[in-house]
């Protein structure tokens, strides 16, 4: 089988590569290129993100690997696309005092899309698209459907950041690194003398300044508590999120934390630590991956933020995309804009969809 191994110049993709030629496969080896340097000249950000100046290097460690497996390697240009769906779904996200998760549509449009896509555009043949996520993939018969399923490894799995694949998006790859953990990654790392075996994983999808990206003019406002009294002032509600500590510019007898941003007011709300606890969110733009859909009432393990451990919480669908979430029990710092991803017991993604809003 001829497989395009979507390369970041990291363990985890690197080592894909190799397990696949090992396999037999004709591996061939694609890295995107997202970086704008003519419109993020000024940036120097930490190398630690996706989203970083320091791409070329990256670049340059997927071709040495390349040249070491002796496998075809290109660079597709998938900088303009990225701007227009994940830096300006960031910003504008932002501006409305909402946190996106960039990692989530960059995966679903642009990793596991936009980049096969234009390999195919550039003439490059390939039977399936590998990459080095930590998440199951299997297809069940009873049903139809492609299944995807957390990874083994509960530190590394990063089944959270995919469950707006669609079947046909999940019909179409693999993902050999679901079944090991990150110990055994850098094992067969070491195994095929790999020089990034040691290499530190991307922390993020940026890590500079938001502003950066942003690129907009401050909009002071006030910092006020859940009652509207004034505390301070702000610069822009895009430097604060739900559930922060640090940072606030403001004192109080007790830790005070973000729990809400009002972008209508142009105010960031500080409350004590129960203030900003949460029993229901609203879900929007709901994509269901394992199942067509779940029955109304039922029970389901979800998450809302990666590293969480899955938590208790009723599914009440409004219509067959949104559905309200009732937790078992009461949530802290969730914020709009984030997701909300469905699991079974199994560990088999259900669904996902957006946090619009806490009801």
């Amino acid at each position: 089988m001829k497989v395009l191994v979507g390369l970041s110049g990291g363990v985890d993709s690197s080592v894909v590569a190799c397990l696949l030629k090992e396999q037999g496969h004709e591996v061939i080896g694609a890295t995107m290129s997202i970086w704008d340097k003519d419109k993020y000249s000024n940036i120097n950000s930490l190398k630690e993100g996706c989203f970083s100046p320091h791409e070329e290097e990256d670049i340059a460690l997927a071709k040495e690997l390349c040249k070491k497996l002796d496998i075809e390697y290109h660079v597709i240009d998938c900088t303009s696309i990225y701007q227009k769906i994940v830096l300006e779904n960031f910003k504008k996200e932002y501006l409305n005092g909402r946190t996106p998760n960039p990692c989530v549509i960059c995966n679903s449009k642009i990793k596991f899309d936009a980049l096969p896509l234009g390999a195919i555009s550039q003439g490059i043949e390939f039977d399936k698209f590998a990459t080095g996520h930590y998440a199951r993939l299997s297809y069940n018969e009873n049903n139809k459907r492609y299944q995807l399923q957390a990874g083994i490894d509960n530190r590394k799995d990063q089944s959270y950041f995919i469950y707006r694949l669609t079947q046909s998006q999940l019909s179409k790859i693999l993902m050999p690194l679901g079944g090991l953990t990150k110990e055994q990654t850098r094992e067969l790392a070491k195994k095929y003398d790999l020089s990034v075996s040691n290499k530190k994983d991307s922390q993020d999808f940026y890590t500079g300044d938001v502003n950066d990206i942003l690129n907009t003019a401050p909009i002071k406002g006030n910092i006020v508590d859940k009652n509207g009294k004034i505390l301070g002032t702000h610069n822009g509600i895009w430097n604060f999120t739900i559930g922060q500590r640090r940072g606030l510019g403001v004192s109080a007898d007790r830790p005070l934390y973000v729990i809400d941003l009002n972008k209508e007011k142009n105010e960031v709300v500080l409350g004590y630590v129960e203030d900003g606890q949460t029993t229901s969110i609203k879900a929007t733009d709901i994509n269901w991956v394992s199942v067509t859909n779940i029955l109304p009432n039922l029970l389901i393990k979800v998450k809302v933020r990666s590293s969480q451990a899955p938590t208790l919480a009723k599914f009440v669908p409004i219509d067959e995309n949104n559905a309200y979430i009732h937790f078992t029990e009461p949530q802290k710092a969730i914020a709009s804009g984030q997701s909300v991803v469905f699991y079974d017991d199994n560990d088999f993604i259900l669904g996902g969809g957006f946090i619009e809003k806490a009801v």
